[in-house]
């Protein structure tokens, strides 16, 4: 799908990437990957988008800039390597600024059928192109301000940029009707910012029944440790601080965030805090639906330092772990359940 118009100089600067909702952090990391050998200027939006900034990798693709299909192409060929080396499907957005390309991702995201999950509109067509669309679908608007708006009367983006800047300002407030107002007339000066995914890992497991904590419990957490510990050993990372979050029935949800004695990404170590933290939630009687581990503020592995232990338990542990590690590397994650690094220890 493009817009209409002529062929304007800077058609197609900007890409927005929407992935599928809920997609593992791995997985996140490795379309990032896909975009950073599209171009060296990617913008992570966690958890599920990213901007690409184009134009200094056109002409290494052999695109055109001032060509849209040969732009839009670009995006399939994205489309296609993610399907075909991820499994993922996305949806992109292909415009010259931020904001018309992550409203064109959302039609896309709407629409992928007709549009084949890429929507590119070059520059001199944005504004035929936004006209028709519903004021919710403009980038930036939100259900509230959406809301407002058509209280007045205002449902289509094209009403919306036909308005005093002043007016609209009036209706979302000053900071917010100033940028829907420039948005609906396609201006939006915000560069695309290399930006990688932040410094955190996470892992969560969700109960097939409503829980209370006790044994079942206790083995998911310890089965989340290993996992987190893994992904942080294989990624060469360790972590300063730990967050657990618990999720009840009733609809809430309980969290609480500790930072670590010394950065580290074994086992041993995320245990005893995740213990800590669970003890620390205090439950009684709450039902859990499920619980999840987070990994904060991230650094090298290779930037702590080993200290040599004297507990000969630990250092059992930090040999298991490590083979461990090497068994599952070779013949998968599960091959090894997470009770056997610890039994050792008694």
């Amino acid at each position: 799908m493009t817009s209409s118009g002529g062929t304007g100089t800077g058609t197609g600067c900007v890409m927005h990437v929407r992935c599928p909702e809920r997609l593992p952090e791995a997985v996140y990391r490795q379309v990032l990957e896909l975009l950073g050998d599209l171009s060296p200027v990617v913008q992570a939006s966690p958890p599920s988008a990213a901007l690409v900034d184009l134009r200094g990798a056109l002409r290494c693709h052999g695109v055109d800039g001032d060509r849209i299909e040969e732009v839009r192409r670009l995006g399939e060929v994205l489309r296609i390597r993610s399907i075909s080396r991820l499994g993922v499907d996305l949806r992109i957005g292909i415009g010259p600024t931020i904001a018309v390309a992550a409203t064109a991702s959302g039609q896309a995201a709407r629409d992928g059928a007709a549009t084949g999950g890429v929507v590119a509109v070059e520059a001199e067509g944005v504004a035929a192109w936004l006209a028709p669309l519903p004021v919710e679908a403009l980038h930036g608007v939100g259900r509230r301000q959406a809301s407002a708006l058509r209280e007045y009367g205002v449902d289509r983006v094209g009403l919306l940029a036909g308005l005093p800047p002043a007016t609209v300002q009036r209706l979302l407030g000053g900071t917010a009707g100033r940028a829907a107002s420039e948005r609906a007339r396609g201006i939006d000066p915000r560069p695309v910012v290399p930006r990688e995914l932040p410094a955190s890992a996470t892992v969560s497991h969700s109960f097939p029944r409503q829980t209370l904590d006790g044994a079942e419990v206790r083995a998911a957490l310890l089965d989340l440790v290993v996992r987190l510990g893994l992904l942080l050993r294989r990624r060469g990372q360790a972590a300063r601080g730990l967050r657990l979050t618990l999720r009840f029935a009733a609809g809430g949800a309980w969290e609480k965030t500790r930072r670590l004695p010394e950065p580290s990404g074994h086992d041993d170590d995320l245990r005893a805090l995740a213990y800590q933290l669970m003890d620390a939630a205090g439950l009684q009687r709450g039902r859990l639906t499920g619980i999840g581990l987070r990994a904060e503020d991230l650094l090298d592995a290779e930037q702590v330092a080993r200290q040599i232990s004297l507990d000969e338990a630990r250092e059992a542990r930090l040999a298991a772990e490590e083979a461990a590690d090497d068994i599952r590397d070779r013949f998968g994650p599960t091959v090894i359940g997470p009770a056997a690094v610890y039994r050792r220890a008694s």
